[in-house]
């Protein structure tokens, strides 16, 4: 297996445990005090990677640039409004379909990374990426045993704007990182990245928490007073944006992407016995349909 796949598996599994005990957090702190914990108690945890990292393997990167600060305050800032997009369409459709519907970024993250990247895919590959995007639109909806005219209804709601909004937010992230990566000077493109998640997270701790503190100053005391919970949701994320960060660096968005819808498996499995929720057997079949679509993906990069 690629050391590429291997990571974003990983990835995929730290961000739906980490989004998990988000959606926990909901009951003790506001939609904002939710997602900036992510980021504040992110920091310390992305620095005991990061120094792990060197500690182990050594290295050094070149001095950043403006250019590459500017990318990863993007990315930061596209990462909180995705974040947000998608912990607000948890609400009407529940914690897995919300997360289903983020999942056409895998389709966005192609789309751009092929305009603005000049990434190439095979056919295999596109094939592969738009049958698993119709595993998670079939999980998502028909699944659910809708009309045609009640599905095109559905792609209308809120929740579902929200949730493919989430996704051309975290589209446009990947995008900024991997274009931060090459920015940065030095060799070792892992250590490059494990630093543009410190620098991207201590940013967006600024930036969410400025908010917070401007607009809702009662929740940093709620923020740190959880700090127990919010504590495993900022070490999550920190793996999780670690392991994101440095599959981007290894391998095109697009597939990178692509791969990680499997976290919709494991946001099924985690509904079901971490949140309680009860899945049926037309969810099966289209979570099977998705892992067809990232076997053929990983095939077509043969």
């Amino acid at each position: 297996m690629s050391l590429w796949v291997l990571i974003t598996l990983c990835a995929a599994l730290f961000q739906t445990w980490r989004t998990a005990l988000q959606q926990r957090l909901r009951g003790q702190l506001s939609l904002n005090g939710a997602a900036v914990v992510r980021y504040l108690y992110g920091v310390p945890f992305g620095l005991m990677i990061l120094g792990t990292y060197w500690l182990v393997f050594g290295g050094s990167f070149g001095t950043p640039t403006l250019w590459f600060l500017a990318l990863c305050a993007m990315a930061g800032l596209m990462q909180i409004f995705g974040t947000n997009l998608l912990i607000s369409s948890f609400g009407p459709r529940g914690f897995a379909v919300g997360t289903a519907y983020s999942k056409t970024e895998a389709v966005q993250a192609s789309i751009i990374a092929v305009v603005v990247l000049g990434e190439v895919l095979s056919l295999t590959s596109w094939a592969g990426i738009a049958i698993s995007v119709g595993g998670v639109m079939y999980l998502t909806l028909a699944g659910r045993g809708l009309s045609p005219a009640e599905i095109l209804r559905a792609t209308t709601q809120p929740a579902a704007l929200r949730g493919m909004s989430s996704g051309f937010c975290f589209a446009l992230t990947a995008i900024c990182i991997r274009t931060a990566n090459a920015e940065l000077p030095g060799e070792d493109v892992l250590l490059k990245a494990l630093f543009a998640v410190v620098l991207t997270n201590a940013m967006q701790t600024v930036m969410q928490g400025g908010w917070l503190l401007w607009r809702e100053p009662g929740q940093l005391t709620a923020v740190f007073r959880t700090w127990r919970d919010s504590a495993k949701v900022g070490a999550l994320s920190a793996a999780g944006s670690s392991c994101w960060f440095m599959g981007f660096a290894l391998a095109p968005v697009a597939l990178v992407r692509a791969v990680g819808q499997v976290e919709i498996l494991f946001t099924l499995l985690f509904s079901r016995f971490f949140l309680g929720e009860r899945l049926k057997g037309k969810d099966v079949l289209g979570a099977l349909i998705l892992v067809a679509g990232v076997v053929l993906v990983l095939l077509g990069t043969r």
